[in-house]
């Protein structure tokens, strides 16, 4: 009976071994991914006629880069920064993009993703002398208008918000709550400067002049920047204006914020009318299995609730200069 139990696990020992040559060899003839690859952008043809395209462009959600993937397998699309850039290098090299409408539909983002957007932006209108329309969904603000300043003229849906023209550093201060656990931190550092906006104690007020300073400088960029896309707006007004509130889309229009009121079917008309075209497809970029049958296709929710999905793209750790709206 015993030497029957040994003949059976040894014949259970050598079929596993068995399988797991067969698999190891079976691998090196196969490719097997277990991660899946980030597929290359196709065209769709979303609307209209003809050999010519007008290229919408989505900016959705929070402006940032992505942050790290921490215990993920599965790696995620590109972030808006790189998509957008993406898309503009595709459509550089189709002598039949004629025109590029900005969907934007954001709340703003970090300073540096939305400046380097705008940047591309620019960009890709001086090298290739080609239109750009930005239309206002739910919301374009903060950032993401900073962004549409990049575009040749800015149409508001009716019930878009529109402005928070300025600055904002997030801090949080969890002194209280050690000392209420027993706990305290220390930091041994190289100048009194170096552990500025810690958040294990008070802020003194010459660590808050130069979070200040800093804050000033961008905002005065966000001034230019607005200055350069509303060239009708004096600077003193452009100003008045920035102060961080909102506008209703009526109220930016009064303000010269934006040049008219419309939809997106109004945009695509004054891309195709800037470009000089009487007819036009309209295109879109996009990752293969994405739905996209219509100008609508790739909208998800309102930007106000998709921020706070979004809200992990912002780095943590340390105070982050925003240009975005409603960070608390």
């Amino acid at each position: 009976m015993k030497a029957a139990m040994t003949l059976t696990s040894r014949l259970r020992r050598a079929c596993g071994l068995a399988v797991m040559g067969f698999t190891l060899g079976f691998a090196g003839c196969v490719s097997v991914f277990l991660v899946p690859p980030v597929l290359p952008l196709q065209e769709t043809t979303l609307s209209g006629t003809g050999k010519e395209k007008v290229l919408l462009i989505d900016v959705s959600g929070v402006i940032a880069h992505k942050a790290d993937d921490r215990g993920g397998i599965f790696p995620g699309p590109p972030d808006i920064v790189a998509r957008v850039k993406e898309e503009l290098e595709l459509a550089a090299q189709d002598e039949h993009v004629k025109a590029v409408v900005l969907r934007i539909n954001s709340p703003g983002g970090t300073v540096t993703a939305s400046d380097q957007l705008y940047h591309e932006m620019k960009q890709f209108k001086a090298t290739h002398h080609i239109p750009i329309v930005a239309v206002l969904m739910d919301v374009g603000a903060s950032g993401a208008y900073y962004v549409a300043m990049a575009a040749d003229s800015v149409i508001a849906h009716p019930t878009s918000i529109v402005g928070s023209i300025g600055v904002v550093m997030l801090r949080i201060n969890v002194e209280g709550l050690l000392e209420k656990l027993g706990l305290e931190t220390a930091a041994i550092k190289s100048g009194t400067m170096k552990d500025m906006g810690s958040p294990f104690r008070t802020m003194t007020d010459d660590e808050y002049q130069v979070f200040l300073g800093v804050i000033m400088e961008f905002y005065n960029r966000f001034v230019e920047v607005v200055g350069e896309g509303r060239p009708k707006l004096k600077d003193d007004r452009i100003r008045e204006l920035a102060d961080g509130r909102i506008y209703t889309a009526g109220q930016a229009l009064n303000a010269g914020l934006v040049d008219e009121l419309g939809y997106l079917d109004t945009a695509l008309d004054r891309a195709k009318q800037a470009a000089g075209l009487t007819e036009a497809r309209v295109v879109t970029y996009h990752r293969p299995g994405t739905y996209t049958n219509n100008i609508y296709s790739g909208m998800h929710d309102s930007a106000i609730l998709r921020r706070i999905a979004d809200w992990s793209q912002l780095p943590v750790g340390t105070p982050q200069f925003l240009y975005l709206w409603g960070p608390a």
